[in-house]
């Protein structure tokens, strides 16, 4: 169970717009407070939709030996989905830059261009909101027969791998600000180059995993 979770939370974990927006932070005019609240935005969406994830799946049953199939058909749509967006993803062309308009950011980007304590949480949340990875992470949980400090333990994990390019990044900076704040300028600037590749990929293994996982538990 905590193997097979942490692969999955571990894949799901690369997100370059999470990377991206702890950069944005830990550049601001407060990095350390701004960073924590964004972090603590995420830990909070993670946690709350996981365990609402996992109390659906035990309470509905899908956790018993006769709904075997459920569960892994579950998987496999899972699987299918994460396919479908990884194609979508890297299929997707930018739209051409209307010079009589003005490039509009995203939602995220003008949140973390404030960097004010109500928004860096509110980014945390929308962040971090739960992937395929995480839920199909969650599944594996709450369908394993094990006791209550057990299933606690690998929630907890999940949330920690999930939210690792939140804390990550904050914990070096602690360490060693002026090298880390340098080492992140770098990486942003090469995840502005291959982001999607990155974030393609990362889709792709996690489908692969899951419809390989749902085709066995079905066989």
């Amino acid at each position: 169970m905590f193997t097979e979770a942490a692969e999955l939370s571990l894949v799901g974990a690369i997100y370059p717009l999470a990377l991206l927006t702890s950069a944005l932070y830990l550049a601001s005019t407060s990095p350390g407070r701004m960073t924590v609240l964004y972090l603590l935005g995420g830990v909070l969406a993670v946690t709350i939709i996981g365990i609402a994830v996992l109390v659906a799946i035990r309470a509905t049953g899908l956790s018993l030996p006769h709904h075997h199939s459920t569960r892994y058909g579950l998987r496999l749509a899972l699987g299918v989905v994460a396919l479908a967006a990884a194609v979508v993803i890297w299929n997707r062309k930018p739209k051409p830059p209307d010079p009589a308009k003005p490039a509009k950011p995203s939602l995220v980007s003008r949140l973390s261009a404030q960097p004010r304590a109500l928004t860096a949480f509110a980014v945390g949340i929308m962040v971090f909101g739960p992937g395929v990875a995480f839920l199909a992470a969650v599944q594996v949980v709450a369908t394993a027969k094990a006791s209550v400090i057990a299933t606690i333990g690998a929630m907890v994990m999940i949330v920690v791998i999930t939210t690792t390019l939140g804390w990550l990044p904050l914990v070096a900076y602690l360490i060693a600000p002026d090298r880390t704040t340098r080492s992140l300028r770098q990486v942003v600037a090469w995840l502005k180059r291959h982001g999607k590749a990155v974030l393609t990929g990362a889709l792709g293994v996690i489908g692969v995993l899951l419809v390989i996982q749902g085709i066995i538990g079905l066989a």
